[in-house]
């Protein structure tokens, strides 16, 4: 079976996600990200490329856990090409981001050299409740959602894709739509441990 077919497999047996997760209530997590968020802020007194850094922290620390859930219960083989490994996000997202945060965003914007595409979130429910704070800044520097990006770069890496993720638009900065944007930067090859003398 191929790796295509086996995550749709997986993406449409939502039922074994439902009953190996407990279920969290998403106010709960949404109402919880909005703390650490603002903690954040506050400890780095509003020096939002650096909250926006702690975020894709954590998010690159959650992507590495996720992945070898995702992999375990889904038994799927190693991609061939980036392209095979956006429709295998894409199925790793409906599933992960279904399961956890009830939505699917969608793969589109494709680069031509096929190593680059979009992410669009037509909700975000981490961003539910939300408002910038007006100082001139949050709204040019703040990436509110960006842990989305760490958790795709660490779970990338773990399958030895390096990639670079960011948001390229977000409707809390008053713009139509959120959207990350997913760039190859290389495939990482085993390497073996420099021999000791």
């Amino acid at each position: 079976m191929s790796t295509a077919s086996k995550l749709t497999r997986v993406g449409e047996e939502q039922s074994m996600w439902k009953t190996r997760i407990d279920k969290v209530n998403a106010e709960l997590v949404t109402l919880t990200y909005g703390t650490i968020v603002a903690q954040l802020c506050r400890d780095f007194d509003n020096n939002y490329e650096e909250v926006n850094k702690q975020l894709d922290k954590m998010g690159y620390n959650i992507g590495l856990r996720l992945i070898e859930d995702f992999m375990a219960r889904s038994n799927t083989g190693r991609c061939g090409s980036f392209r095979e490994t956006g429709e295998a996000i894409s199925k790793l997202e409906q599933v992960g981001f279904k399961a956890f945060l009830n939505i699917t965003p969608t793969v589109t914007n494709w680069s031509a050299d096929g190593n680059a595409f979009s992410l669009i979130f037509d909700e975000n429910p981490l961003a539910d409740f939300v408002e910038l704070p007006f100082d001139g800044k949050a709204q040019e520097e703040l990436w509110y959602s960006n842990i989305l990006c760490g958790v795709l770069r660490g779970a990338l890496e773990m399958i030895q894709v390096q990639i670079e993720a960011r948001f390229v638009s977000d409707v809390l900065r008053g713009q139509d739509t959120t959207e990350m944007r997913v760039s190859l930067i290389r495939y990482i090859e085993d390497e073996m441990p420099p021999e000791e003398d």
